[in-house]
């Protein structure tokens, strides 16, 4: 065969053995089941949990507030309304100011902000859609982080009320993924020393967002778990100098037992303590080597320590927490609504779809044949349909897309749809007077190509919206058919022309 007159042909070969090694080669990625595909399934087709939950919070719109104020603004809120700092977010872009805890009212924030010279246009229950987008950000981190295979976070637009977040977890149950995300994941260290009066300071030195590089949890040589961290250079001298300013220049011991405490404030002592979400995980001294670099200086140049906890169970929700940050606002999971599914019932959805799908296979392979009546015909065009599905799967596979039953509706509208576009090839060739050229072929191959051109435009055209609006499992639905109908006319079409020109002009 002419490799340069049946490119086409070529090019669709190529494709199927591509999506052969997606779909089946380790290099994909194992499947989430066990199974021998690399196929990933959603909770419809694996069982498991999906939950939806608006985010806890009141926006004010509308205050003018400067990029040099909001800041200030923000500790202004805080501090009158008796509130976290992390609780209160400002944007001079948006002009909004954003409370997330459900312990304030509307006319609560509308007060402080007109106490702090603002007038705000409109107090609002809800958060705005950029922290939304982060929430969504840091949910799908956490999950990543989690190795909960097949998840998925999106937003979805309630017609009447708030908008929720979507979270699919696939083969796990509903108390899993809400103990992960229950808790917002705020990681703080604090540095415990004197005041001079007899009194112990407990000073925030580190944040989250103060460390550039989290390595996995892991025990060091003494056994203890701990998850080695790097401190942004922007941060280290900073960081350093409140060391030595509070003392830890030298070498300390803290008292001080995470055991037996829960909240940095009971710690007495030299002490550096780490909590997350606000219970200390572990509270421990200062070493000679580490207390003797942030004396000499050395710690900047090489910002490097180990947080240490008290198992690795800690040790391994530090390590998410600190990857993925922390949600900017909790979920409501009182308004939350929530769907389950038992792994079995999965399995048995998995069969009614491959049974589905084997039976449109066949149900369009005997209307082709019943039509044509030839085998060379009929056989081609079968076997370059079933290519467009494979090659789909193959798609699928490569990109780790989670599998729910409107995908399933999708292949079997791309089977449909496939099987229309090579007829209406075929009637425009071989319907009409012989052909004697490949010129002739040609002509007419182009008029039904722009046929089926134009109707893949208006299917394309008529499901974008789908993909980009929050319609849960519509989304799915058009994705797929969207790509489906892409491989169609840049691959199987062109292929499937070059087949019945070798059958008309050979024959």
């Amino acid at each position: 065969m002419n490799v340069r007159e049946n490119w086409q042909i070529v090019l669709l070969v190529v494709f199927v053995v591509g999506s052969g090694i997606a779909l089946f080669a380790p290099v994909a990625g194992g499947a989430d089941d066990g199974g021998f595909t690399n196929l990933q399934y959603g909770i419809q087709l694996d069982g498991g949990t999906s939950l939806q939950a608006p985010a806890v919070g009141i926006t004010a719109e509308g205050v003018n507030v400067s990029a040099e104020d909001q800041t200030p603004l923000a500790q202004d809120i805080s501090e009158t309304l008796s509130l976290d700092p992390i609780d209160v977010r400002t944007s001079a872009g948006s002009q909004t100011v954003e409370v997330f805890t459900r312990n304030v009212t509307q006319d609560q924030l509308r007060d402080a902000l007109v106490e702090a010279g603002y007038q705000p246009e409109r107090v609002r229950d809800g958060v705005t859609s950029a922290t939304r987008e982060q929430m969504v950000r840091v949910i799908r981190d956490k999950i990543s982080e989690s190795a909960l295979s097949g998840g998925s976070v999106s937003t979805i637009q309630s017609i009447e009320g708030p908008t929720f977040i979507s979270i699919t977890a696939p083969d796990r149950d509903q108390e899993e993924l809400q103990a992960l995300l229950d808790e917002r994941g705020v990681v703080r260290v604090y540095a415990v020393h004197p005041d001079g009066n007899g009194s112990w300071v407990r000073d925030n030195v580190l944040s989250q967002e103060d460390f550039s590089r989290i390595s996995p949890a892991q025990r060091n040589s003494d056994g203890n778990p701990v998850v080695p961290v790097t401190i942004r250079d922007s941060v280290a001298d900073r960081f350093q100098d409140d060391m030595v300013e509070y003392g830890f220049g030298q070498a300390r011991q803290c008292q001080a037992s995470t055991a037996d405490i829960t909240n940095v404030s009971e710690i007495e002592g030299y002490c550096l303590a780490v909590t997350l979400n606000d219970n200390v995980v572990f509270a421990g001294g200062v070493q000679a080597n580490l207390a003797s670099s942030f004396a000499s200086g050395d710690f900047a140049t090489d910002p490097r320590y180990q947080m240490i906890t008290g198992n690795m169970s800690e040790a391994n929700e530090l390590e998410i927490s600190l990857r993925a940050g922390r949600l900017p606002a909790p979920l409501d999971f009182e308004n939350a609504r929530s769907q389950s599914l038992e792994p079995s019932m999965g399995e048995q959805f998995r069969t009614d779809s491959l049974l589905t799908g084997i039976m449109a296979v066949f149900a369009v392979s005997g209307m082709i044949y019943f039509r044509y009546r030839d085998a060379r015909v009929a056989l081609p065009m079968i076997v370059t349909a079933m290519s467009e599905v494979f090659i789909l799967l193959g798609f699928v596979a490569l990109v780790q897309y989670p599998l729910n039953l409107s995908h399933i509706a999708g292949f079997i509208a791309v089977i449909g749809t496939g099987a229309d576009d090579l007829i209406i090839i075929a009637d425009e060739i071989l319907q009409r007077e012989e052909i004697a050229t490949d010129r002739v072929f040609q002509n007419r191959f182009r008029k039904a190509f722009w046929v089926i051109g134009a109707a893949a435009a208006t299917t394309i055209l008529a499901m974008s919206p789908l993909t980009v609006l929050s319609l849960g499992d519509l989304s799915g639905f058009a994705i797929i058919t969207i790509v489906g109908v892409l491989i169609g006319v840049l691959i199987t079409r062109p292929a499937y022309g070059n087949f019945l020109r070798r059958l008309v002009l050979d024959a």
